[in-house]
């Protein structure tokens, strides 16, 4: 349930209408080309998982200090996704009586954040992850009921001819490319299997992390596969993480509220899972010196201070280089453990792990985040 629910937070929600933008039919190609990216990052993860943790006391020099400097570059990327998860939580709560208002959203975050926060303090991880099976499997059943209503609609359209693929205005080059790459984070949570080692063993935390990626990367082709006929022309420039709402209102008068839940409970368990991550990540780091449970206080602390000294869009944007930072470092931290073993195909696990730390290089150097404000103007309007 971590993995997953982290990894189908914020994704399925604002992802089909700006890949419209990027790919405009070709959306769920591209969509599936950012799982396949995630999917490399993972692999990296997984590989760490099974060589790395055993040796965690008795590391080489070199890799000891790339796990110190992923650990706190996770930690900071934790910080800020449990924060722009939840104040997207609060935009789509607001949404619900059609309210816009940041101050409000600031409001609503901050109670939210600080309840998890105290609820994690006082209960531990068991009582948090009570609230994230609940919510996704909330979630993942409403997005079945989204993608059903999605499917009929199209065969509906078709048999009756009355189909058609929307014209986007949209091209392609090398700012296109940017943006794509920009758009790794919206497939990010599976790291935090990782850092759960206190509750669950490597091989479970390595097949379920898998299984995570690949159930979240059927749901997120399929549902950008399907909503492409209803993908709008344009964005609004404000409340534009909310769209979704109003793309899909023609299905019926039912979508609305079912996708608000969605979005709640979306939000809610990829905070929660994030949560659950940076807890664990902080005891690691700290060499078991801070406990689970501060590590949630902690996490909490810095996300209410964020929430009220930068927006939402400005929160993602630094969010996406610190996921990629951390991406990037387990990619080489794989790579050269791959290179010193003697194991069965450490070619082609070379290759892979080579291959992810290169494209983490180029989403830092070329990535461009649709939040940032100079493309929000582009891709918004």
């Amino acid at each position: 349930m971590t993995p997953l629910a982290s990894i189908i937070g914020s994704g399925f929600l604002v992802a089909g209408p700006i890949l419209s933008h990027v790919a405009g039919n070709w959306a769920w190609v591209a969509m599936a080309g950012l799982c396949g990216a995630a999917y490399v990052f993972g692999a990296a993860i997984r590989y760490n998982i099974a060589h790395v943790e055993p040796r965690a006391g008795n590391l080489p020099r070199d890799i000891a200090l790339l796990e110190r400097a992923s650990y706190y570059a996770l930690a900071f990327a934790y910080f800020l996704s449990v924060c722009y998860y939840l104040n997207l939580f609060a935009s789509f709560a607001l949404k619900a009586d059609g309210i816009v208002d940041p101050q409000l959203t600031r409001w609503i975050s901050t109670v939210t954040i600080a309840s998890l926060g105290l609820l994690g303090t006082f209960r531990g991880l068991r009582a948090m992850e009570h609230i994230e099976v609940a919510a996704v499997g909330m979630k993942l059943a409403l997005i079945g009921g989204l993608l059903t209503a999605l499917v009929f609609s199209d065969i509906i359209a078709a048999s009756s001819g009355s189909f058609s693929l929307p014209a986007f205005p949209y091209q392609s080059g090398f700012k296109e490319f940017g943006i794509l790459l920009g758009l790794v984070i919206l497939v990010q949570g599976f790291e935090t299997s990782r850092y759960l080692g206190e509750a669950y063993d490597g091989p479970m935390r390595i097949k379920t992390m898998r299984y995570a990626q690949l159930i979240a990367t059927a749901i997120y082709v399929a549902f950008i596969f399907f909503a492409t006929p209803y993908f709008p022309q344009s964005l609004p420039p404000v409340g534009g993480e909310t769209q979704i709402i109003d793309m899909l209102a023609p299905l019926g008068n039912a979508v609305g509220p079912l996708i608000i839940f969605a979005a709640l409970a979306s939000q809610l368990s990829a905070a929660v899972a994030d949560m659950n991550g940076a807890g664990g990540l902080l005891e690691d780091a700290s060499r078991r010196r801070i406990p689970v449970k501060i590590g949630y206080f902690a996490t909490a602390c810095v996300a209410v201070l964020i929430t009220w000294i930068a927006n939402i869009f400005e929160i993602i944007v630094y969010a996406s280089k610190a996921f990629v930072i951390y991406y990037g470092i387990q990619s080489i931290t794989a790579l050269l453990v791959a290179v010193r073993q003697d194991l069965p195909k450490k070619k082609i696990e070379i290759s892979i792990f080579a291959g992810g730390a290169l494209l983490a290089l180029l989403v830092l150097l070329f990535g461009m985040p649709v939040e940032a404000g100079d493309i929000l103007g582009n891709v918004f309007q």
